[in-house]
């Protein structure tokens, strides 16, 4: 349907704005009786040419929805253009016989349509995901009373007002006030916002002097526990031990008991006991 409907290019703003508001305000509106006959043409028959009359005439109400959005610093033709998304939406679900003009209809969709786009890209972190944050985002600003933070009265009528806890009011204020940081900083060598970068003050450790050492010492000491483990147990244990966990192609039970002459059971005992000694010789008490 929006293939359909997209006649040169007029539910895209494009780049000269000013052009395309003077454009959709000499597009003339629609009488009740008109509206009606054309929902009822594009409901009982699908007919695209009712639908693309329906869009037209309604654009210049998604421009004056759309400008009331200019505050959060997003281009105002993708607002519009995202409000137009929302008006085709609202005009395939259009129902003429329900009484009710398109135009009080459409507020919903093309709201809702220019809300997500809001969310989805004021910020790189997502400032709302639940309904009552979403409700909250939108309505806090207008609410605020000044550039100031909110003193308790304003947040626990504020609260009330949308029915969220004074909590999620607070932490909504925190959001709205914060910025979104570079990791790496800015280009700029001028720009004293450089100097607080994360880059400049999260530390690598892997790469750290004394925890290579550390790490290094820690790796040989329990390389030399293992050996002196090892060499404190008979050629058989020490032969199972190595056979069963230390070679790349692991030997069974089995295959054990078969070149010692003795049963599975017993290769897994000798096993059993093999790895106690060798464990409490890595915990630091050697036993023979």
């Amino acid at each position: 349907m929006s293939t359909q409907l997209q006649v040169a290019g007029i539910l895209s703003p494009g780049r000269d704005l000013n052009a395309y508001m003077q454009t959709v305000n000499t597009i003339p509106l629609l009488s009740v009786e008109e509206e009606q006959a054309l929902g009822y043409r594009l409901q009982n028959d699908g007919d695209l040419e009712a639908a693309r009359l329906l869009v037209m005439s309604h654009l210049r109400f998604v421009v004056h929805i759309a400008r009331s959005y200019k505050g959060y610093g997003l281009p105002e033709a993708d607002l519009i253009q995202e409000g137009n998304v929302g008006l085709m939406k609202a005009v395939k679900r259009f129902d003429p016989t329900m009484g009710v003009r398109l135009v009080s209809f459409a507020v919903h969709w093309i709201k809702a349509e220019i809300h997500e786009f809001v969310l989805k890209n004021w910020r790189i972190v997502k400032v709302a995901t639940t309904k009552a944050q979403r409700k909250l985002f939108f309505n806090l600003r207008g609410a605020k009373k000044s550039l100031g933070w909110l003193n308790g009265d304003e947040v626990r009528a504020i609260a009330s007002d949308l029915n969220v806890k004074p909590e999620t009011v607070r932490e909504m204020e925190g959001r709205l006030a914060s910025t979104d940081a570079a990791f790496d900083g800015y280009t700029d060598d001028d720009d004293e916002t450089y100097s607080v970068a994360p880059v400049n003050y999260l530390v690598d450790h892997r790469y750290d002097p004394a925890s290579m050492i550390e790490a290094d010492n820690t790796e040989n000491d329990a390389s030399s526990r293992l050996q002196e483990a090892l060499s404190q147990l008979d050629q058989r244990s020490r032969d199972i031990l190595q056979q069963r966990w230390l070679n790349d192609s692991k030997a069974t039970l089995h295959d054990l008991a078969a070149v010692y002459g003795v049963s599975a059971e017993r290769i897994r005992q000798l096993e059993k006991n093999a790895m106690n000694k060798v464990r409490n010789a890595l915990e630091g008490e050697l036993v023979a």
